[in-house]
């Protein structure tokens, strides 16, 4: 994993497992790696790892059973949640940069069509 150094690692790590949900990467009902095994395989302290998990515990993300692990929470509605506010986030973001470049709110629409048109054209000449 790359960290993005201005944002706590541990909150980065949940999120990560939120985007995993989200692509079907893990399952609702999976488990999920120890707390030390993911420490060691993203390489960072154990205490981060252990804060990342109980966060998701809290969110009501994960479920752990005593001498059995950690597991993902079988909630399909908490996915699709998951997935709107990453998605609200994302956008929210490309807003202000686009914002930022000078483009209006009424013009923003009329740039992401062009835009689509444009990646579709691509796309139908690299088929021929």
């Amino acid at each position: 994993m790359e960290f993005d150094h201005s944002r706590p690692i541990y909150e980065q790590i949940v999120e990560e497992f939120k985007k995993k949900l989200i692509r079907k990467d893990l399952k609702p009902g999976g488990k999920i790696p120890s707390q030390r095994e993911l420490a060691q395989e993203i390489k960072v302290n154990p205490n981060t790892v252990q804060r990342a998990y109980r966060e998701m515990e809290q969110e009501g993300i994960t479920q752990t059973l005593r001498g059995k692990g950690t597991f993902i929470i079988e909630d399909h509605n908490m996915i699709r949640r998951f997935k709107r506010e990453m998605a609200e986030k994302a956008l929210s973001g490309f807003l202000e940069e686009i914002e930022a470049l000078g483009y209006g709110k009424e013009e923003i629409p009329s740039l992401i069509r062009e835009h689509l048109q444009d990646q579709k054209n691509r796309g139908d000449r690299g088929t021929e």
